[in-house]
């Protein structure tokens, strides 16, 4: 989110000597994206960040991508995938391609290290739970219908408080608010359907100076390496600039309505490249008096559509369950499912609540995902049996 913030102590101007106590020197770093061409933050450490004790590579994480033998629509239910692991290593990749991955997380077990991803931007939906995101900009409470958005590079750890559950969407590049809701200046315009009072920075700023045996992880092309630091790597003393996690709960999402049905794009919340992220809340249907509130059958052809249901009871199909994810591939149509538009008509509101994932080059299934497969949605639009 691009406008400028300040936490914390910086010096009156950057790139000038800016001393501790006891006469040492702060260590300047400068965060930044498009090389130096693109938003950045300077942070200040108590520690130089290049002071590695020691590395290795710790994983491979390439996800396992799977050919299929047909083109069809398919059903995935989450919930059925083990919870396990902690809020990096527990997460589980179910689709993805070369601009995006999508995965759940279901964590047992804290995270006793820190992590960077080194490919992009993420988005962490919180479905359940209570937590803290820690990070070297400061720290953000979370809490069910956030999403956690974390610039590329950004060191940090998520501390559950309750036992959470997460979406988890992973970039290789930046996500950003969509342009027709901005100015030239960055500036959210009147008609988005949330402003930037909306937007949740860090709460505050935690300054460590413990010394001892610190791991912080970094994921760079699908390989995660371990890197030994001698200090605690939340060591900033104060940081400014443009840079920075975010917080924008879904519940804040004002959705645009209209007399006819609204085509999808009025959900869209960010946007990533080749790919964007949509929010489907409770809302008011339309209100031409003989609108049909259930969408058209569309066949969107040059776009995969992924749905992470949340909650409530969604309009358009049956069959769907908290933490399902439905993949309508492109080339082939799709809508809702029998009855649901007849059902529809004469209903004055919905109360539903989902992520939508559309990209625009094709996704892969992985193996993971197909464990958690729901075989039989495919026929699920032929007219029910007598």
């Amino acid at each position: 989110m691009s406008f400028y913030h300040r936490m914390g102590e910086v010096p009156k101007k950057r790139h000038t000597t800016f001393y501790k106590p006891n006469g040492e020197l702060f260590r300047e770093q400068v965060m930044g994206t498009k090389g130096f061409s693109g938003i950045q933050s300077i942070l200040y450490h108590h520690n130089p960040p290049t002071q590695v004790r020691a590395t290795r590579k710790f994983a491979d994480v390439t996800p396992e991508f799977v050919e299929q033998d047909d083109l069809k629509h398919q059903h995935f239910k989450t919930f059925d995938v083990r919870p396990g692991g902690d809020p990096i290593g527990g997460r589980r990749y179910l689709l993805g391609n070369h601009d995006v991955l999508m995965g759940v997380c279901a964590p047992t077990e804290p995270m006793d290290y820190f992590y960077r991803n080194a490919d992009g931007d993420e988005v962490v939906f919180v479905h359940e739970g209570e937590g803290e995101l820690q990070t070297i900009f400061g720290t953000l409470t979370y809490q069910p219908g956030d999403y956690l958005v974390i610039p590329i590079g950004t060191t940090y750890r998520i501390v559950p408080s309750v036992q959470s559950r997460f979406l988890v969407i992973e970039s290789q590049n930046e996500i950003v608010p969509p342009k027709r809701y901005r100015n030239e200046h960055g500036q959210l315009l009147e008609h988005s359907p949330f402003c930037e009072r909306d937007i949740r920075l860090p709460e505050r700023l935690e300054t460590h100076v413990e010394s001892g045996e610190f791991e912080v992880r970094v994921k760079r092309q699908s390989v995660v390496y371990s890197y030994l630091f001698d200090f605690h790597p939340l060591d900033v003393v104060g940081w400014d600039g443009y840079l920075y996690p975010y917080a924008l709960s879904i519940h804040d999402f004002e959705p645009i309505t209209g007399r006819i049905h609204q085509p999808p794009p009025v959900h869209q919340t960010f946007a990533g490249k080749n790919f964007v992220i949509c929010s489907f809340v409770p809302r008011l249907y339309d209100y031409h008096p003989q609108s049909i509130p259930a969408p058209y059958f569309h066949s969107n052809v040059e776009s995969d559509e992924v749905l992470y249901y949340v909650k409530g009871n969604f309009m358009s199909r049956k069959g769907i369950y908290e933490g399902s994810i439905t993949l309508h591939p492109m080339g082939i149509p799709h809508g809702p499912h029998p009855g649901k538009i007849e059902g529809s008509i004469g209903k004055k509101e919905t109360s539903e609540l989902a992520v939508m994932l559309d990209t625009f080059q094709p996704l892969k299934v992985t193996r993971q995902a197909l464990e958690v497969e729901d075989g039989a949605y495919m026929t699920s639009w032929l007219p029910p049996s007598e």
